[in-house]
């Protein structure tokens, strides 16, 4: 097997030691490594391959400047910047296969820039402090990041960090052994959606566009999946979007903590990737289940889907204020991009008679959706549910125009 390169960063001048151990255990299982500091105050007991220096100099600054500008935060966000541009320089070049980044809260801040800088596909993992804490904003964080939390870690080596940052070793350099980064080359849609028991569109629309020679990667909408789907289209992977589960615009405007962040259903429209909208699950917020409920939806009925999850139904005035954010967030987009309203509903249970039922609630989104439709969305009304046939016959008949007039291409 080839010899895979991992870069390896930290502050060396305060982790010197917990950061040479997991070189030595990268080295011991055939890696190599390449090592990067990003400290500010401090000097390595023994020098990197990329030195403090390097790091600030192809940020625009110099370490003295760091250090002078008297201020932690400030600092580090410039040993941010050179990093990530050093790492990204270096993956380009060839020379490294994986990325390993060591923290507390200071180093998992400037490790979360560093990953963002690499492509989906490059291994990119954070031994941190603060692994899977909601101290993490769901928008700093890349689609395929891996964190592994490092107990007992905050001050030397012992038994018990060192059983966390063995693992990340062998993580980081098997993963690079092991990856099979996606190719460029191949056209991908990208939707939205959840399970088959709630939305149904997904089974209908893979197989057709498959057969119109596109690949297709669904996400599931409950935050860290939006996450990576607007982090993707961000980058332009895309060859069009269907994002027919926008329930994380909701979550987002009604305080929830399930959040795929503030620029949820923006990043396609602002590099003009083609996009279809709908409303799968509109209606429902959802937010984590052993927390309070968001003082916003606080007072309406819950329902515990499971130990993890709760929802609640939106009013009618919430599902008019999630119209007009959607409407504010379409009206950016720069590319071809098409609001399909099915009149009849938008999740399994909302249909008449079902236990999520409310008509009210529904024309009132309606009444809104075509009050503030943007001019550069078209919309497109359908007297059916979003799980009926009618629906997805009118998305391939759009997606077939696109491809037809060139607005898309394979």
């Amino acid at each position: 097997m080839a010899h895979k390169t991992i870069l390896l960063v930290g502050t060396y001048d305060t982790k010197n030691d917990e950061l040479t151990y997991l070189a030595e255990t990268i080295r011991g299982q055939g890696g190599r490594v390449l090592t990067m500091d990003i400290s500010v105050l401090g000097d390595p007991s023994t020098p990197t391959d990329i030195s403090k220096h390097d790091v600030t100099e192809a940020g625009g600054h110099s370490i003295r400047e760091a250090i002078e500008s008297g201020d932690e935060n400030t600092a580090m966000q410039i040993m941010a910047k050179g990093g990530a541009i050093l790492a990204a320089r270096a993956h380009a070049d060839g020379r490294i296969d994986g990325l390993l980044v060591l923290g507390g809260t200071m180093g998992t801040d400037a490790a979360l820039d560093i990953c963002s800088a690499l492509p989906l596909g490059v291994p990119k993992y954070v031994v941190s402090t603060v692994s899977f804490s909601p101290l993490i904003p769901p928008e700093r964080l890349p689609a395929d990041i891996q964190m592994i939390l490092w107990a007992g870690g905050l001050y030397g080596l012992n038994s018990i960090c060192k059983a966390s940052l063995s693992q990340a070793a062998g993580a980081v350099l098997g993963a690079a052994r092991a990856v099979e980064a996606p190719p460029k080359d191949r056209a991908l849609i990208g939707m939205t959606s959840f399970g088959k028991t709630v939305l149904r569109y997904m089974v209908a629309l893979k197989p057709e566009l498959e057969k119109r020679g596109f690949e297709v990667a669904v996400f599931h909408a409950t935050g860290m999946g939006g996450r990576a789907f607007e982090s993707l289209a961000a980058e332009g992977r895309f060859a069009a979007v269907m994002d027919f589960a926008p329930q994380e615009v909701g979550n987002h405007l009604m305080g929830s903590s399930i959040s795929a962040g503030a620029d949820r259903m923006t990043a396609a429209g602002l590099n003009g990737t083609p996009q279809m909208v709908s409303i799968g699950c509109y209606d429902l917020v959802d937010f984590v289940g052993w927390q309070e409920a968001p003082s916003k939806v606080a007072a309406q009925e819950m329902h515990a889907h499971n130990r993890l999850l709760s929802s609640v139904m939106m009013t009618a005035d919430q599902r008019r204020e999630m119209a007009r954010e959607m409407c504010r967030k379409l009206a950016t987009a720069k590319g071809p991009t098409t609001f399909f309203l099915p009149l009849q509903g938008g999740n399994e249970w909302d249909r008449p008679g079902g236990p999520l039922s409310d008509p009210d609630g529904l024309a009132a989104f309606i009444d809104e959706v075509r009050a503030s439709c943007p001019d550069n969305v078209r919309l497109i009304e359908l007297d059916a549910h979003i799980n009926d046939p009618a629906f997805t016959e009118a998305v391939l008949e759009t997606f077939d125009a696109w491809i037809e007039s060139g607005a898309l291409t394979r």
